[in-house]
């Protein structure tokens, strides 16, 4: 279910677009309210608080496994994805056309595309939501004890290396957040 709530919620700049377009064009009235789009308008409203509110709880949880660690080296690598997402987000948002049945249909095939890549290869480092709320995405080196070794995490504002203390939360093997000690 967490990776399910993972693939949604990095979608969910894309919904907020999609939604707010949708409005637009139902008040200059080049849309008018009919079953499909009152079913499109309900269902990215509900993407969107399931991408919201299922982020926030997967960030917040604390009955994660979590051990300290002192970070060794870091490499931000936030941007080397962010770019793909971009690109695949602006194709669909500009050529998308809540009047047509097919290109509803469409979107609706490609994001099962998406998701079951995205879910099958645990690529859950692809979510600029969680840019837009402050993460960043590093490639770290750390100490557990006198053992090195590697992880990818998501951290809040910059991390720094060297002498301080983190705490390292993992919800499973492919996700993990970092968060200053103390």
């Amino acid at each position: 279910m967490v990776k399910i709530v993972l693939f949604i919620s990095a979608f969910v700049p894309m919904y907020i677009v999609f939604l707010l377009t949708l409005i637009v064009e139902l008040i200059n009235k080049n849309l008018r309210f009919n079953i499909t789009n009152t079913v499109v308008f309900v269902v990215l409203v509900l993407l969107i608080l399931i991408g919201v509110v299922g982020l926030l709880w997967i960030v917040k949880d604390k009955g994660k496994t979590y051990k300290t660690i002192k970070v060794v080296s870091k490499k931000n690598i936030t941007d080397q994805h962010f770019l793909n997402y971009f690109s695949l987000f602006v194709l669909l948002a500009l050529t998308f056309d809540f009047s047509k049945l097919c290109y509803i249909s469409a979107l609706v095939i490609i994001l099962i595309f998406i998701g079951v890549v995205y879910i099958k290869n645990n690529i859950f480092y692809v979510n600029p939501f969680l840019n837009i709320l402050g993460y960043s995405f590093y490639d770290i080196i750390y100490l557990d004890g006198e053992k090195e070794c590697e992880t990818r995490i998501f951290y809040k504002g910059e991390l720094k290396t060297g002498d301080l203390s983190y705490n390292l939360y993992s919800t499973n093997k492919n996700l993990s957040f970092l968060e200053l000690d103390g």
